[in-house]
């Protein structure tokens, strides 16, 4: 009989402990694909905004090429969003306004302002997209293994873009330290309200 009623103790147990690892998974989820549509979906909106402002300068077809990447980043996490039945931000709406505005807003200040907000941008979310691999991995990398080699590769896009803007003479932007920080402020605080709403 003890043992009996021990074997169903070891069960519920362990359905328990298995019951909270899914929840908890399941949860990391919902937040990292969430969070990285709503980004995908900003980014989309900046190079959006930069190249209504700079399509015909000498930055144009380069805005482009990175407007071209992050369409396709979006697109895999719109995909993701229905296949993993994941509630999108509600705050899509403001995110197309404000992605546009400082795409725009930074491009008429010049090419260089342009590429000092992709730095600013794309260094941010470079970081954040390496706190998502170290959770992914930390959770279940075998589980995650398709989500980790997006993530990745993505990743790899974004400090590319990071780069291109290096490249471009962000540097010489006016006010280059006082104008990327602020953006990455701005960046930080719209990933912390999308994981979360």
């Amino acid at each position: 009989m003890l043992a009996a009623s021990g074997t169903i103790g070891r069960r519920w147990i362990s359905t328990s402990v298995n019951s909270v690892k899914k929840a908890k998974t399941r949860k990391l989820l919902d937040k990292i694909i969430r969070v990285d549509h709503a980004g995908e979906f900003g980014a989309d909106r900046i190079y959006a905004g930069q190249l209504a402002v700079l399509k015909k300068s000498s930055v144009g077809p380069m805005i482009q090429e990175m407007w071209d990447e992050e369409k396709h980043h979006r697109e895999t996490f719109e995909k993701l969003i229905v296949e993993k039945r994941v509630r999108p931000t509600v705050l899509l709406p403001l995110w197309n306004i404000a992605g546009f505005a400082l795409g725009a807003g930074t491009a008429l200040l010049g090419k260089e302002a342009a590429m000092a907000c992709t730095v600013a941008v794309e260094d941010v979310i470079g970081d954040h997209y390496n706190n998502q691999i170290r959770e992914l991995m930390e959770d279940d990398p075998e589980q995650h293994k398709e989500l980790l080699e997006i993530v990745k590769k993505f990743r790899d896009d974004e400090m590319h873009h990071h780069d291109i803007g290096l490249e471009y003479d962000a540097e010489k932007a006016p006010f280059y330290n006082a104008l990327t920080q602020v953006i990455k402020i701005g960046c930080k605080g719209a990933v912390w309200i999308s994981e979360r709403i």
